[in-house]
């Protein structure tokens, strides 16, 4: 899938295509690759690469439980804005108050509730940057406290739709679980659907049940939870990508085209996309932007089995180039 060594072959095409991006191969797995981090995180791989640049992680083609663990941090943090360069700060504070910390995005449990941003040490909570313990409060504590009076059904509403969000993050990962272990097909779906219903919107549950259906051969299931992944989060190029890879498999050029050139305008770096439009080029005569494509493709994945074919792609469109240019000359 997307760009793993083990991207099988598409039906009914010449070469390999970068396939359908979402449900992960059977069997346990020992860490995942940097798509499937991106898939289950909801990030571009650009993302990913802004937080190995700042050093938040190394760069590598696996990641394992603690990285896991540093990434899903990472991400929470972004959601509620914090930039990079503030990350960095707080990652560095807490190595110089807890000297015995090595690595505090593995090693610590750090939280904010959009407004403030607390880690959890030894049993009491501490504001990271200046070292200030704040008051810990049960859980009834806090319950009280959020009822303050005069906005009652603003807070039910917010706790609500808190509620239907975790419980649709649970039913996820409960899909992405049984993916690793290699559950029936089934229960796959039955758990991405519930994660559907508690949030229509959450955009990665609609992408893996597309790519459930897509597997399947469901093609009008697949477009739907594609399209309404798009819908619900129009900056989601993994969605925009499958759903190209749907039109492309059912030989639907024009849709497939439009897709996958969706998808590098929302990520330039999107290497399949690069692929597929590359070969879509070649296969419609069209040299240049076959070349520009496969050119694009080989600079973000210079290295491996598809690089090797894209290169051979590559050196074949410029050799027609140079024999239609000679006819050219001839006629």
């Amino acid at each position: 899938m997307g760009m793993q060594a083990d991207r099988p072959l598409m039906p009914g095409f010449a070469h390999p295509r970068a396939t359908i991006g979402g449900v992960a191969e059977a069997g346990v797995k020992s860490g995942y690759t940097r798509l499937e981090v991106c898939r289950l995180l909801n990030i571009a791989e650009t993302v990913l690469e802004d937080w190995e640049r700042h050093g938040f992680l190394l760069k590598q083609s696996h990641y394992g439980f603690q990285e896991m663990v540093a990434l899903k941090t990472l991400r929470e943090l972004r959601r509620n804005r914090y930039r990079p360069e503030r990350i960095r700060l707080i990652v560095e504070a807490l190595r110089e108050r807890l000297r015995h910390i090595e690595n505090p995005l593995t090693e610590l449990k750090i939280f904010t509730d959009g407004r403030r941003l607390a880690v959890q040490v030894d049993g009491g909570r501490m504001e990271p940057l200046t070292g200030q313990l704040l008051l810990n409060f049960d859980q009834d504590e806090i319950r009280r406290l959020l009822q303050f009076p005069g906005r009652p059904a603003e807070d039910e509403s917010a706790r609500a739709a808190a509620a239907r969000r975790f419980e649709a993050d649970r039913w996820f990962e409960k899909a992405v679980e049984l993916e690793q272990t290699g559950g029936a097909a089934d229960r796959l779906i039955a758990a991405y659907e519930k994660a559907i219903e508690a949030d229509p919107g959450h955009s990665a549950a609609l992408v893996n049940l597309g790519t459930v259906h897509f597997h399947q051969q469901n093609w009008v299931r697949a477009e739907s939870c594609y399209r309404r992944a798009t819908v619900a989060q129009p900056d989601y190029a993994l969605a925009h990508f499958n759903l190209g890879n749907l039109y492309d498999e059912l030989g639907e050029v024009a849709k497939a085209l439009e897709c996958y050139e969706h998808t590098l305008r929302l990520d330039s770096g999107y290497a399949d996309a690069h692929y597929n439009l590359a070969l879509l080029a070649q296969g419609k005569g069209d040299s240049l932007k076959a070349l520009k494509h496969w050119r694009a493709y080989l600079k973000l994945d210079p290295q491996g089995y598809w690089a090797a074919i894209a290169r051979r792609e590559l050196a074949r469109v410029r050799e027609e180039a140079v024999i239609s240019g000679k006819r050219a000359k001839g006629a």
